[in-house]
């Protein structure tokens, strides 16, 4: 199996305008539309689809934020991998290649995401992969956690 992380652009927009979520998972993460235009509005926000020998099966959302002092902070913003394609391990490899990729191109230091309390499933996976709560929440009440 080839995985892989591209870029979204004009070339695979409309195709990850698609991506779907699990009906009890909606109130959980943004759709894919919301989230490009959110990135359109922040350019700090890079916005990818997830392929899985060549076909899309998820949509991420990273970038490098400013902080309240004046550095930057790594985030993975958003994480999804579609309806049809859930259950087959790929949250937890695209997990560990965006964690590779926002080293690469950030260097190595902390990463941090945002995640309902609700939403079991996922802080699982994020806390299997050395993510830890540390008692803060972003402005929407989510959780967020950071990983060193």
């Amino acid at each position: 199996m080839k995985l892989e992380i591209k870029s979204v652009d004009d070339s695979n927009r409309l195709e990850v305008l698609t991506l779907q979520v699990l009906p009890e998972q909606r109130g959980f993460i943004e759709t894919p539309e919301e989230c490009l235009k959110e990135a359109e509005e922040w350019p700090e926000f890079r916005p990818v689809g997830l392929y899985s020998d060549g076909m899309l099966v998820g949509f991420a959302m990273y970038g490098a934020l400013l902080d309240n002092v004046g550095g930057r902070n790594v985030w993975l913003d958003r994480l999804l991998i579609d309806a049809q394609h859930q259950r087959r391990g790929y949250g937890r490899r695209f997990t560990e290649l965006l964690i590779a990729r926002l080293e690469v191109e950030y260097g190595k230091q902390p990463i941090y995401l945002s995640v309902y309390e609700e939403n079991a499933s996922a802080r699982k996976l994020y806390e299997s992969l050395g993510f830890q709560f540390i008692n803060e929440y972003d402005a929407d009440g989510e959780l967020i956690y950071r990983k060193k």
